[in-house]
């Protein structure tokens, strides 16, 4: 029994599966393979947040921000603006950090379908529809829904812009050690190890002696090593001691809200002093762009920067 409905599936030799739907009265809805007509509870929290985007007009606005990015008649139905960005708040939501995995979750969900907007009868996207969606839309349109939503909670009273806490975390790069170059010749580490056993004296070293020979010399700095796939990640030491390509991920946070009101991204060596700054332009940018302009300056009531610091 699922929301007051039932549902009972009879097996046949056909590939077709015929579904029949029990309402409360007694009476039989016979759908085969479209269940659109039964629509489930989902979770109040995704129906308030749909409530306001449908208020606020959320779609017409992400179309209209990404309608350059859409041709009006080529190839299959792409998918929609509203529902690309509705993926990216699920996975926000559920703290998925993955496009695989926010479309299982979707394609899973009954609950998350109805807060896309997707029917049981159709499919959800795939990874590589979000994916090729996320590479096509530039910069400026992220950022443009970005301000859109600040702009809802300021109207809502939920930015304060008074003080704002900063904090930065090490994330691992979508990117391999094993896939790092050199600088100076482009070797790839692989063939600079082999090169580095030859000359210990192994002719013909094994993945176990460049695995040996690996061991007991010192990582790869980022003066020699890049990653050709993502040159901004950096060669950096994680929380749990290993070594892998990193990014440094920095969010400044209203104090008296809980609201993000700026994410920015640096490499993964940088230090907080260095990026401190750059998020705090960001936070200030991003709130002016919102409309959000009860100190638009930054200015306090001595005419200098309003900016201070406590570190934790």
């Amino acid at each position: 029994m699922i929301s007051g409905v039932e549902l009972a599936a009879s097996a046949s030799n056909s590939p077709e599966i015929d579904i029949y739907v029990a309402l409360r009265d007694g009476t039989y809805v016979y759908d085969p393979l479209d269940c659109s007509s039964v629509r489930s509870q989902s979770h109040s929290y995704y129906q308030a947040v749909n409530k306001v985007l449908a208020e606020k007009g959320f779609d017409r606005f992400a179309e209209k921000t990404c309608a350059k990015f859409y041709a009006k008649k080529m190839g299959r139905p792409s998918m929609a603006p509203g529902v690309y960005f509705r993926c990216l708040l699920l996975g926000y939501f559920e703290g998925i950090d993955s496009e695989r995995g926010i479309a299982w979750r979707a394609a899973d969900s009954l609950s998350l379908r109805d807060f896309l907007g997707i029917p049981a009868s159709k499919v959800t996207p795939d990874h590589s529809t979000i994916s090729r969606t996320r590479r096509l839309l530039d910069l400026e349109a992220h950022q443009a829904v970005i301000s859109w939503v600040l702009g809802v909670l300021d109207s809502a009273g939920l930015i304060r812009g008074k003080t704002l806490g900063v904090d930065g975390t090490t994330l691992e790069a979508n990117a391999a050690m094993k896939s790092i170059v050199r600088r100076d010749d482009g070797r790839s580490y692989e063939e600079y190890l082999t090169a580095l056993a030859k000359t210990s004296g192994i002719e013909t070293p094994t993945r176990e002696d460049l695995a040996r020979v690996d061991r007991k010399r010192k990582k790869g700095a980022n003066a020699d090593w890049y990653n050709p796939f993502d040159p901004e990640a950096k060669i950096s030491k994680m929380k749990d001691g290993s070594t892998h390509l990193a990014h440094k991920e920095e969010h400044a946070v209203d104090m008296d809200t809980g609201a993000v009101v700026a994410v920015t991204l640096d490499s993964g060596t940088a230090g907080d002093t260095t990026t401190l700054e750059g998020t705090l332009e960001a936070a200030e940018q991003n709130l002016a762009e919102a409309g959000y302009n009860d100190n638009p300056d930054g200015l306090g009531e001595d005419g200098k920067q309003s900016r201070g610091g406590r570190g934790f």
